[in-house]
C-alpha cells in the first residue's frame, strides 16, 4: 500500500468481498487509512492493527469481543503469527474457579478464545433448571475478563466443529478430564497443536455454588 487512498480502496474491496455491509466497510476502510497516515513513510496496514484500534476505541469493548462462528475463519488473518488458545464451557455462574482456570489457560498463548454453550445446549447437558444466567449475560461476563480475547456461543452439544474452525494451537481443559475424554483432541494434535490439562481450584464449581445457595436458603427458612 502506498498511501491513505490506496489503503481505503484495498480495505473497501476486501470488506465487500467478505460480505460486510457498505457502511461498515467504509468505516473500517477509513480507520485503516487513519492508521496508515499515522506511520512514517509508506507501509502496510495489517488487519491486526485495525482490530487493535477497534478494541481500544470501541465505546463497548466487551461486546466487541463476542463474535459469531462466521467470524472464526478470519481469526488467523486478524491475529497473524499468534498462538491461539481455545477452551469451552457453560460458565453458568462465573466464580473464582472459572477465573483462575481461564487466566492459566490464557497464559499458554497469545490469543484466548472461549467457546460458550448456548442456553439450549446447556439445558440439554445440565437439565431443565439450567441455565441460571442466559447466554448473553454469560458471554458478557467472560468478555469482561481482560485475558479473554474472544467469546463465541455454540449451540451443539460439543465444541468439535467450533474447534475445527478456530484451529487453536493449544486446547485447554480442566485436569478433571482424561486426555482421551477431551473433545477435539484429535483435531488439534493432527495439525500440530497440543492439549493442556490445567489444575482446578478444589471445591469451586457452579454445582457446588448452587447447592450452597439452596442450603443457605433452607436454613433461613427454618430460622425464627
Amino acid at each position: 500500500m502506498t498511501g491513505a487512498g490506496d489503503t481505503v480502496i484495498a480495505y473497501l474491496g476486501a470488506c465487500l468481498l467478505n460480505g460486510l455491509p457498505i457502511a461498515e466497510a467504509v468505516s473500517i476502510s477509513n480507520i485503516a487509512a487513519g492508521i496508515q497516515v499515522s506511520k512514517t513513510g509508506t507501509s502496510p496496514v495489517y488487519l491486526s492493527e485495525v482490530d487493535n484500534w477497534l478494541r481500544e476505541n470501541n465505546h463497548d469493548p466487551v461486546s466487541y469481543k463476542i463474535i459469531q462462528k462466521s467470524d472464526l475463519p478470519h481469526l488467523r488473518k486478524i491475529q497473524p503469527g499468534k498462538k491461539i488458545v481455545f477452551t469451552n464451557g457453560c460458565f453458568d455462574i462465573l466464580h473464582f474457579g472459572h477465573v483462575d482456570y481461564l487466566r492459566k489457560a490464557a497464559a499458554l498463548g497469545d490469543v484466548m478464545v472461549v467457546g460458550l454453550n448456548s442456553d439450549a445446549s446447556l439445558r440439554r447437558l445440565k437439565g431443565i433448571n439450567r441455565p441460571i444466567n442466559p447466554q448473553e449475560e454469560r458471554a458478557a461476563l467472560l468478555a469482561a475478563l481482560e485475558f479473554v480475547d474472544y467469546v463465541v456461543v455454540f449451540d451443539e452439544d460439543t465444541p468439535y466443529e467450533l474447534i475445527r474452525e478456530v484451529r487453536p494451537d493449544v486446547l485447554a481443559k480442566g485436569a478433571d478430564y482424561r486426555p482421551e475424554e477431551v473433545v477435539g483432541k484429535d483435531l488439534v494434535e493432527a495439525w500440530g497443536g497440543k492439549l493442556a490439562l490445567l489444575p482446578l481450584v478444589e471445591g469451586k464449581s457452579t454445582t457446588a455454588l448452587i447447592e450452597n445457595i439452596e442450603k443457605l436458603s433452607r436454613q433461613r427458612e427454618k430460622s425464627p
